[in-house]
């Protein structure tokens, strides 16, 4: 199991310091999902994250193009933005969610 990250929106200003579409915020997803066969059926289990993480704007010296951005690049801007130990802090939330599901002591259903 992997966490995947991905960006929902990339918010930004018109115009800032002389550039165009300059990103202030990005509104971000961390999901994860296990794939388990219990009793000949298949069952996901998943869990997800999501939030927005505000960028600075102070210094805008390695600025990128909005139309240069790629998801990869927005990704690492929330990352940052987050910091290693929140990131961490997610990651492990996630994972520990589906570890939960799968390893349940109560279920629900019908039985007809």
């Amino acid at each position: 199991m992997a966490v995947k990250w991905s960006v929902g929106t990339l918010n930004y200003k018109f115009l800032k310091d002389g550039k165009s579409n300059v990103v202030t915020s990005v509104d971000w997803f961390a999901r994860d999902s296990k794939e388990v066969t219990r009793d000949g059926k298949k069952i996901t289990y998943s869990n997800r994250r999501y939030g927005s993480a505000g960028l600075s704007t102070s210094d805008l010296s390695s600025f990128v193009a909005y139309n240069k951005i790629d998801e990869d690049t927005a990704v690492s801007w929330v990352k940052k933005s987050l910091g290693d130990d929140t990131v961490k802090s997610i990651e492990d939330s996630i994972s520990n969610q589906i570890e939960t599901q799968e390893n349940s002591t109560e279920g629900k259903g019908k039985p007809w």
